[in-house]
């Protein structure tokens, strides 16, 4: 597996596109392995749109290393050790909201990816992805792209598991904030399908609309809803009891 589907115009919040302005997406690259980080450099360094602006072979290294350098993009492996990966993701997170973080790990595990999406990580990928794929996952992910959602909703016992612990953590405050700009319907009906694990192509099929429409739907909940991606979304639909939990 090299990367995961993503099929939404979700975007991060925290700053723009940085390609539109013309500047390269700088990179911090995070592993404990020095052969490992000197392969990644030797990748990215090809792009003429990258820059690798530092490394680090430890948690704590990571966390101040992305602290001085602000980086857009941090390869974080996931295996590192105390603080491990997501440890230091959540550091990173808390101090730099806008920088995307990927996690890289060895194999698929489903609790990984249930922290990873937990900490703030824009992706999940394993550490045998092609060089291609990576390239194209970084640039999506700074872009704005949060490629580890439809990879935690493909997966119904991680949705359902983390939509569980979201709901009892009231991330969203004890009373929820007024909707002014309630959600249509068909919105509705949308959020209820990739709750349930749908990709925008299965959404648009079983409603037999245009993977399009359902494109802009989401872009319109968003909005409504003042969330950053259909994680948020579908959670906070939840929480108002609009829409029901993914079955186990």
């Amino acid at each position: 597996m090299s990367a995961m589907e993503y099929s939404g115009p979700e975007r991060r919040r925290g700053g723009p596109d940085r390609r539109s302005l013309g500047e390269k997406i700088r990179i911090l690259l995070v592993d404990d392995h020095a052969l490992f980080r000197v392969g990644m450099r030797n990748i990215l360094e090809r792009e003429v749109d990258f820059e690798v602006v530092g490394e680090a072979e430890d948690g704590r290294g990571a966390f101040d290393t992305a602290v001085d350098l602000s980086p857009d993009i941090v390869l974080m492996d996931l295996s590192l050790p105390a603080p491990n990966g997501i440890e230091t993701t959540q550091r990173i997170k808390r101090e730099l909201p806008a920088a995307g973080i990927i996690v890289l790990a060895m194999n698929e595990d489903e609790d990984a990816l249930f922290d990873a999406i937990k900490a703030g990580a824009a992706a999940f990928i394993l550490k045998d992805v092609g060089p291609d794929d990576l390239v194209t996952i970084i640039r999506r992910v700074s872009a704005g792209e949060y490629l580890i959602n439809d990879k935690v909703f493909s997966k119904p016992t991680v949705a359902s598991r983390l939509l569980r612990e979201f709901r009892e953590l009231s991330i969203y405050g004890q009373e929820a904030a007024p909707i002014f700009a309630p959600l249509s319907p068909r919105e509705v009906e949308i959020l209820d399908n990739i709750a349930q694990g749908m990709t925008n192509k299965q959404v648009a099929y079983a409603l037999s609309i245009s993977e399009q429409t359902v494109k802009n739907h989401m872009s319109s909940i968003l909005r409504k809803l003042s969330v950053n991606d259909r994680t948020q979304a579908v959670v906070y639909a939840m929480r108002q009891g609009w829409i029901r939990m993914p079955e186990d």
